[in-house]
């Protein structure tokens, strides 16, 4: 048996002894079918799947998959390229798409088959492990047409390969079939999400299959949790156990054990904890300066990581201990991670690893008893019985602080009394900051030139930090400008001059930014000018969303506070300006708002506080609620009259 390295994304198998197989058993539409515009049960879809058919026997090593889908309008041809992502060559295994096939359907009945030459595109390639994607585009789609494929994919020996049928699609699917004929000595699982009533269970034959009609689409909303494991699916493994408390305290200690093996304080690795750390650090300073130490290695997760024709020519170690990763100054976010680990037993601290699923990437299901469901390694510090999560193996993230994938994320975690199921904890919405500042200069006729800083700390400093590592500083100023154009109002550009900071995560990052441009409405006797400078545009999330079908996931808690000074010219006064409010959601967020004037100037100050990161159904009325009184009182505007000529002139 062997996994799959490009998880629950493959459609696998196909026996060349199969000749049978080869072919695709297109169906002829009906007259309902050609003539359709629209699908009743999928009012205003772009398209719907009248089909989708897969087929596995690891008896025989076989994997087919059927769709047949009706397009209804011009967003929906974009189904007509076909990707089929692969494992081309995986650990000496040689894989292929083959017997594909495929035509384009007119609503007269006009067949267009499908006769050019897939295209094979690599994806990703470790060593000499490679991904690819074989893509084909079916031809002559228009709006109206029905498009039918089939295609298998092969492999050159017979491996038990259980599939991952993905049952909900970005469209509507009015029949789905799926049947699996695992091998006769195996021992296979299933972890499902189906509706209420909907079983999948094997036959005397050990065969699963399953029907289902009327499957609606995935949601698609703004701000949604991974919703990989909320869609109906069924995701087969190679079952170690019936009890998922009895598979996950085996497969912990087994991998509590490898961790303790590579992470073990080496003479190499006390070595160089000697030589970082003093005899008089407190616990907590020579945590934070092997901290310092591990993060300015080459992390290959944002580097690239090295062939072994490289780190030979280099005379670098394949990795297999943490004193490797020291020696290489070099190695992937989890080897860092373990090292860093290393280093702190072997200054004596208490330290454990912990191994989550990546909140951006799904959720954690102790259901599937599939240990590679979990993603990356975070380090667990206990000094005088206190509890620091670290993340070291996310460059450029602070001492304390973790990247937002990896709170309120679940896994497995090493203790004391041995490995077991854990949460990480919600990150405090004070750690993560954005202070924008505005310094504007307004002329009479609404025009504005103005100097804007951005300080940020916690989560938004990572997330450009890390853009740093990818690309130039240029890329970096463009897509921040990017960003900041959706904030300042309609008529002014805004441009990044420099940042502080970009490459010290110990600090907060500074955004130096040059505005101008027009961003009042003057009349004769006034001129009008947006009360919040930064939120003109009132892209407020979920104001115009008043159904939801998922929770919201913020992704973090943070604080957003705003300090915008007009400096007004000759001859203008403030004829009103907001007066003190606060908007609250109890337990939540809250908005605060006021303004000061005086000669020459007024000053708007906001502050808006989530203190929240997860939102269920129940309380999305609430949520929306709150946005729109925020979005009401964002849209205000500051009038500025002409001030009055003065007695005697």
């Amino acid at each position: 048996m062997r996994i799959s390295a490009v998880k629950g994304q493959l459609l696998l198998f196909v026996a060349l002894s199969a000749p049978a197989l080869a072919h695709a058993q297109f169906q002829q539409p009906t007259r309902e079918e050609l003539s359709m515009t629209a699908d009743p049960k999928a009012p205003g879809a772009s398209a719907a799947y009248l089909n989708v058919t897969e087929i596995a026997d690891n008896n025989i090593g076989f994997h087919s998959l059927y769709a047949r889908i009706k397009i209804l309008a011009e967003k929906g041809e974009s189904l007509a390229t076909v990707e089929m992502p692969y494992e081309k060559d995986f650990e000496g295994f040689v894989y292929e798409v083959a017997a594909i096939q495929g035509r384009t359907i007119h609503p007269d009945g006009t067949i267009v088959p499908l006769n050019g030459k897939p295209a094979d595109l690599l994806i990703s390639q470790v060593g000499t492990d490679k991904v690819a994607h074989k893509v084909f585009t079916l031809p002559a789609v228009t709006v109206g047409s029905i498009i039918e494929y089939y295609y298998q994919l092969r492999y050159r020996d017979v491996w038990e390969y259980p599939p991952a049928w993905h049952i909900q699609r970005d469209y509507f699917v009015h029949k789905a079939h799926y049947v699996f004929n695992t091998a006769t000595d195996s021992n296979v699982g299933v972890w499902t999400v189906l509706p209420p009533g909907v079983k999948l269970s094997p036959d005397v034959l050990n065969r699963f299959s399953l029907d289902m009609v009327d499957v609606p689409p995935a949601p698609n909303e703004d701000w949604m949790p991974p919703i990989e494991n909320t869609l109906y699916r069924a995701q087969f493994y190679i079952r170690e156990s019936n009890d998922p408390e009895v598979y996950w305290k085996t497969v912990g200690a087994k991998w509590s054990k490898l961790v303790d093996e590579f992470a073990s304080p080496s003479k190499e690795v006390r070595n160089a904890v000697a030589g970082i750390v003093s005899p008089g650090d407190t616990p907590l300073d020579k945590a934070k300066k092997l901290y310092a130490a591990v993060q300015a290695l080459d992390n290959t997760d944002y580097s690239r990581e090295k062939s072994k024709y490289e780190l030979k020519a280099l005379k670098l170690k394949q990795i297999k201990h943490a004193a490797d990763v020291w020696h290489d100054k070099s190695g992937s976010a989890t080897e860092i991670a373990m090292l860093y680990l290393a280093m702190l037993r072997g200054a004596g601290l208490q330290a454990y690893a912990m191994r989550v699923v990546d909140r951006d990437k799904g959720l954690f299901a102790s259901g599937y008893m599939y240990f590679d469901q979990l993603d990356d390694t975070i380090v667990l510090l206990n000094i005088d019985g206190k509890e620091t999560v670290l993340d070291p193996g996310e460059k450029m993230c602070p001492f304390a602080t973790v990247s937002w994938k990896h709170s309120v994320a679940s896994g497995i975690r090493q203790s004391a009394n041995g490995s077991a199921l854990a949460t990480t904890a919600r990150q405090d919405y004070l750690a993560n900051t954005i202070q924008r500042i505005a310094d504007i200069v307004l002329d009479s006729h609404g025009a504005i030139d103005g100097n804007l800083r951005f300080i940020m700390s916690g989560q938004e400093a990572l997330y450009w930090r890390q853009k740093a590592l990818e690309n130039d500083e240029a890329e970096v100023k463009k897509q921040f400008d990017e960003w900041i154009e959706n904030m300042v109002p309609d008529g002014v550009a805004a441009h990044v001059d420099h940042f502080l900071s970009l490459d010290d995560p110990d600090t907060n990052l500074v955004a130096m930014i040059k505005a101008q441009g027009t961003a009042g409405t003057a009349t004769p006797k006034r001129i009008l000018v947006p009360m919040q400078f930064f939120e003109s545009r009132g892209s407020h999330p979920f104001v115009d969303q008043d159904k939801r079908l998922t929770p919201v996931d913020m992704h973090y808690g943070e604080q957003i506070s705003d300090d915008v000074t007009y400096n007004l010219p000759p001859g203008l006064q403030v004829e009103s300006a907001p007066q003190l409010s606060k908007i609250p959601w109890e337990g939540h967020a809250v908005l605060l708002v006021k303004s000061q004037a005086a000669p020459g100037q007024v000053t708007i100050t906001r502050a808006l506080v989530l203190a929240f990161t997860l939102v269920s159904n129940a309380e999305y009325q609430d949520l929306r609620a709150f946005y729109q009184k925020v979005a009401a009182a964002d849209q205000q505007q500051l009038v500025l009259t002409t001030a009055p000529a003065a007695k005697g002139n």
